[in-house]
């Protein structure tokens, strides 16, 4: 099959071409740097497969090029499909698969990452090493032994994320419309409703997707009811957060770190 890769960085064709050889009939893949949107859809025409990522853009005018160009399958190399108008492949026949998971040890394991790179100042430290500046003045932490974070979206990453803080002696609460046992499982971990998640939490990490519930579910409200100095940590969809009200609430102190990957 001919298939049409867009927004390509090298380790998409490192990795595609090196999956490709392992099958049986190699597809015949092409690699566009450019995005994908109504202008650029003309790139991809014969091509009965489309490959997109995060932000291209596959509104009803770009499907409509892509299905009148002979495209039947548009595959997505991530798990988010906000990007693509899905009511619009339906009506023009077009299959829609995505990426079920990433690994969600990656994500997790990232997410600790910020946490820890905020708290002990790790990057302003690297700085002032590579300067020979070995002052110790405004790279004070706190320990994380002890202290709450709270886990907003309990799915496999969100599980993870908490078996790896249990590891540091926090206390674990998390909040989730649909309860996992695996949470449940974790020694000391407990579910609570969004308000006490977000009073007593000194940590907030979120890990749920992006649906209407979702939406902005860190906005002014809910920044109102943190406590004061608390650390927001998002590895999952951007719009889970209200921008604005973020910044708001780190001149005004009642944020005291946010660390982003989304």
């Amino acid at each position: 099959m001919k298939v049409a890769v867009f927004s390509t960085r090298s380790y998409d064709s490192q990795f595609l071409d090196l999956a490709n050889k392992e099958i049986d009939s190699p597809h015949e893949i092409e690699y566009f740097k450019t995005q994908l949107n109504p202008k650029t859809a003309s790139l991809a025409k014969d091509f009965p497969c489309v490959c997109i990522f995060v932000n291209d853009i596959a509104n009803a005018e770009t499907l409509k090029i892509l299905a009148a160009q002979g495209t039947k399958l548009i595959a997505l190399r991530c798990a988010g499909y906000n990007m693509i108008d899905m009511h619009a492949a339906n009506e023009l026949g077009l299959k829609v698969v995505r990426v079920p998971a990433y690994s969600p040890y990656a994500v997790a394991e990232h997410a600790v990452g910020l946490i820890l790179m905020l708290n002990r100042k790790l990057n302003k430290a690297y700085n002032r090493v590579r300067d020979d500046n070995f002052t110790l003045d405004g790279l004070l932490g706190f320990d994380l032994h002890e202290s709450t974070v709270g886990v907003i979206g309990t799915g496999k990453i969100g599980t993870i994320f908490a078996q790896i803080m249990k590891g540091f002696g926090c206390n674990l609460l998390g909040y989730d419309v649909y309860p996992s046992e695996q949470f449940k499982a974790i020694p000391g971990a407990k579910y609570v409703d969004l308000p006490e998640l977000l009073a007593t939490s000194d940590i907030i990490s979120l890990h749920c997707p992006l649906l209407p519930s979702t939406n902005h579910i860190i906005n002014e409200k809910t920044i109102e009811q943190m406590k004061k100095g608390m650390m927001l940590i998002n590895t999952s969809r951007g719009q889970l957060v209200d921008t604005r009200a973020v910044i708001k609430g780190i001149k005004s102190g009642k944020i005291g770190y946010v660390g982003l990957d989304v």
